[in-house]
């Protein structure tokens, strides 16, 4: 079958450019490219036998479904389980136990606004986060929402509005800062009902910047001064720390080489008030049986 398909490529190729050239030299560059044709689809066929076998192979130990073979063309979804195809789509995923479902949702890399990051950058994208959390609050299966962040922050505007959202929530939600909750993701952490932090993770509070054009007018400061009322005001009445003491931390120069603000750990985010208690996953989860 492939051995036919394989003379049949090099001889239609031939005839057409012979044809098309008018002469014998492009019968002779015809065939040749045909040959090339019949040798690639000899190889896809090879491989699509090789996926096919591939696909009752266990992954990890569990046998994937028929429809997890049949998902998608390429290889490497092919070969992730219909159960776990969301984790690997959004970072998010509910967990069933002790009598709950919780459902985990990663806040990670840079938090892209409106518009879009490069492809070799890790994003957070807001307008797939908004509509889960709308789905988390409306589900009446989905007792509680776990938030895990390692962010660098991004942009003030679409960190603020998931902040918003998750805020506004009523069913229990809990924080958990791993790695790093910088700037736009001070607000997101102290969104959540309570909120946790390792003891390694680390928060920058800086001033609001801007990059692009900006305007030397008045009016340019006085919108830097209005957004960054705006953070403050957030962060210090859904958190325990004073309001003079988080402008504190904003302004400081002696901390950040070439920038102004503060870089603290997890103890001292909790002994300011930002943060309500160090704590890992065991403590996060916990928050939810109280």
């Amino acid at each position: 079958m492939i051995s036919s398909n394989f003379f049949t490529q090099e001889n239609k190729a031939g005839n057409f450019m012979e044809n098309f050239m008018g002469n014998s030299t492009g019968k002779s560059i015809g065939k040749s490219i045909g040959k090339s044709i019949g040798k690639s689809i000899k190889s896809e066929k090879d491989d699509g036998e090789s996926r096919k076998s591939a696909g009752s192979a266990p992954l990890g130990g569990r046998e994937l479904a028929s429809e997890d073979v049949e998902n998608s063309g390429d290889p490497q979804k092919a070969a992730i389980p219909a159960d776990l195809e969301d984790v690997f789509k959004s970072g998010s995923v509910t967990a069933y136990g002790r009598g709950k479902a919780i459902h985990c949702l990663s806040i990670i890399g840079q938090i892209e606004g409106h518009y879009a990051l490069g492809d070799g950058q890790k994003a957070t994208k807001y307008e797939h986060i908004i509509p889960q959390l709308v789905a988390i609050e409306q589900s009446d299966e989905i007792d509680g929402m776990l938030m895990v962040l390692n962010t660098m922050g991004g942009d003030v505007e679409a960190g603020l509005a998931i902040a918003e959202m998750v805020a506004s929530m009523s069913k229990m939600t809990v924080s958990l800062v791993l790695g790093g909750g910088h700037s736009i993701g001070v607000p997101l952490a102290v969104s959540a009902k309570k909120s946790f932090i390792v003891p390694s993770a680390t928060m920058t509070i800086h001033p609001v910047r801007m990059s692009g054009t900006v305007v030397g007018v008045p009016q340019t400061y006085y919108y830097f001064e209005r957004m960054q009322d705006r953070i403050v005001k957030f962060v210090t009445s859904h958190s325990a720390v004073s309001e003079e003491k988080f402008r504190e931390m904003l302004m400081r120069t002696d901390q950040i080489a070439t920038d102004v603000g503060s870089l603290i750990d997890g103890e001292e985010a909790v002994g300011c008030g930002l943060i309500g208690a160090v704590g890992g996953l065991t403590e996060a989860l916990g928050a939810f049986d109280l």
